[in-house]
């Protein structure tokens, strides 16, 4: 799951495993939304296949390096995914199409694709209400501090 908070727009990919080379392709595929940016920030958890080693396995090294290069890659911190807006995004998704038992993976593939393009015309957003005080305040032990 990736998504563009400001514009609605979320990206869904249902695979069999979460390998790093499904991780490195999905990359690859975020990035070819963006051909014009020099810069594609993606925040992200720290999730043992979101390393640089994935574009490695995936593609040729000179490919990989473009691609790696192309990415801001930030992680949230460990205990602070509700930071990350792609869960927030994943939660809905379960809510509203996965909470029940779907027995073929290509009928789950079929239904996230159609929950992505309705989501996507509504142009859905998170209602982020967390502001950055609060969030410094929960988070307090993970920031530097300057002035003490």
């Amino acid at each position: 799951m990736a998504n563009e908070p400001l514009a609605g727009k979320r990206r869904v990919e249902v695979t069999e495993r979460k390998t790093k080379t499904d991780w490195a392709l999905f990359a690859k595929s975020i990035s070819e939304d963006y051909p014009e940016a020099e810069k594609i920030t993606l925040v992200m958890d720290n999730f043992a296949t979101h390393n640089a080693s994935a574009f490695y396995e995936a593609f040729e090294p000179e490919q990989a390096k473009r691609l790696w290069d192309r990415f801001d890659f930030v992680f949230t911190p460990k205990h602070g995914s509700w930071l990350n807006m792609a869960e927030i995004e994943l939660n809905v998704l379960i809510g509203q199409c996965l909470n029940r038992r779907i027995a073929r993976l290509e009928t789950v593939r079929s239904e996230v694709q159609a929950w992505q393009k309705q989501r996507d015309s509504l142009k859905a957003s998170i209602n982020w209400r967390v502001t950055n005080e609060e969030a410094r305040i929960k988070l307090k032990r993970l920031y530097l501090t300057f002035y003490e």
